[in-house]
């Protein structure tokens, strides 16, 4: 989707400074549920100081609204991933940023300790959007990252996507906007289930919702048109395993497309990818680090 943009310049994608950051941090935990300082530094005061934010956690603390769970670390820093307490999440009901959105908080350290790993992982990928998003002139922010979307796909079964992007790009006098699905496997799950996920999704593409207690009609369209006026784009970024395991796990996401009749309708009307983390944290997801799942050579995620 292209619309001309406004002759003024990209405003910053990073949160403006006249709100309060003490609100940004609640509204960005209840966002992305767990974030360590130095990522909330990052996307909340990317020009910041890891002290800044640190005092407005350690407040947050006291106050009984954000509480912590140290992470296991060989280094003699220890790091902290922060999350929201139950005072926390009555706090936030309010704020502006997340009206009609469902925040996902985590309250307990012991729900913390199991979902840390994984929720980390995807606030990782989202860094790396939003930093080449920064350094292009591009818009993404911390609330262009829906973690946790879930779809129904039919027979009481529902698609749960790790988070939606929205991303626009900004080429001149023309904005692009851009949507994504985007799944981060840590190499916990068999590859195999891996790219089960790709039917999932092309049962997704294909679902339309019919009334209940009607008879079946003329189809008013896919269901995923309720929230999308294309059906977004799929990135897979992998992470947890060697670089040959990880090859091995792109290959079967190909395999999957090349095989699996839905499968292959989805990859000819929707654009599909896999990446790994720690290439697109160092190089940018903008860089030809995108393996195209339908086959050819590696190039950008906007150019699947």
């Amino acid at each position: 989707m292209t619309s001309p943009a406004l002759s003024t310049p990209a405003p910053d994608v990073a949160p403006s400074p006249a709100e309060p950051l003490r609100h940004q941090v609640l509204a960005a935990l209840a966002q992305h549920r767990i974030a360590t300082t130095s990522q909330l530094r990052r996307m909340l005061r990317p020009e910041g100081t890891r002290q800044l934010l640190s005092r407005v956690l350690n407040k947050l603390r006291s106050h009984g609204y954000v509480d912590c769970t140290t992470l296991p670390d060989d280094n003699l820093d220890r790091t902290h991933a922060w999350y929201l307490t139950q005072d926390g999440t009555r706090l936030i009901r309010d704020l502006p940023v997340l009206r009609g959105r469902q925040p996902y908080p985590i309250t307990s350290t012991t729900a913390a300790s199991l979902k840390t790993p994984h929720t980390l992982a995807v606030v990782r990928a989202h860094l790396a959007f939003a930093a080449d998003a920064r350094r292009l002139g591009h818009e993404h922010g911390p609330w262009d990252w829906t973690p946790e979307v879930s779809h129904s796909i039919g027979e009481g079964e529902r698609v749960v996507a790790d988070a939606v992007m929205y991303y626009t790009v900004v080429d001149g006098e023309q904005r692009r906007k851009l949507r994504a699905f985007v799944e981060v496997d840590r190499s916990t799950m068999s590859s195999e289930r891996l790219a089960v996920k790709l039917i999932e999704y092309a049962r997704l593409f294909q679902y339309e919702a019919q009334p209940v207690g009607r008879r079946r009609t003329a189809a008013a369209g896919p269901a995923w048109l309720r929230w999308y006026p294309v059906f977004p784009r799929l990135l897979f970024v992998l992470t947890g395993a060697s670089p040959f395991r990880l090859g091995n796990r792109m290959a079967d996401l190909q395999a999957m497309v090349a095989q699996h009749p839905l499968v292959a309708g989805l990859a000819r009307e929707v654009r599909l990818g896999a990446a790994v983390l720690e290439d697109i944290e160092e190089h940018g997801p903008a860089a030809a680090v995108w393996v195209p799942l339908a086959g050819g050579q590696p190039r950008p995620w906007t150019e699947l």
